[in-house]
């Protein structure tokens, strides 16, 4: 069965900084593409960033990119995301995602949840201005 835990979600002010973590089990990490989307309170989801399975090429979001890193380490199981520069909207929860595939040699990008089979249960992240 898989579980993705996410972790290091918290209360930061407005141009700061956050690390979160995600720790996989029941699953090689290598195998599958990982990412994360966030939720606001209305429901929307976006994608944020997410990195290939060996971890060789990532995306972001058009409004995270430039301020987040997205990366992994597949010995320990775990994908990180550095979010820098925070602002209030980037307040939400934060899901740790898990593609079916790894998208290494995919000329594909996934950018929607569609493309994502397992689901974190989500850390919450809050921005003061």
């Amino acid at each position: 069965q898989v579980h993705l835990v996410e972790s290091g979600g918290g209360l930061v002010q407005a141009g700061g900084s956050l690390r979160l973590s995600c720790a996989a089990s029941g699953l090689d990490p290598s195998h599958h593409a990982m990412g994360w989307f966030r939720q606001y309170p209305a429901g929307v989801r976006e994608f944020v960033a997410a990195v290939t399975g060996s971890g060789g090429r990532a995306w972001y979001g058009n409004s995270v990119r430039g301020r987040f890193t997205t990366y992994r380490d597949n010995a320990l199981n775990t994908v990180f995301l550095q979010m820098n520069s925070l602002k209030p909207e980037d307040a939400a929860v934060y899901h740790c995602v898990a593609a079916g595939r790894s998208y290494n040699n995919d000329d594909e990008t996934p950018l929607g949840p569609h493309e994502y089979d397992y689901w974190g249960q989500g850390t919450q992240v809050t921005v003061s201005s």
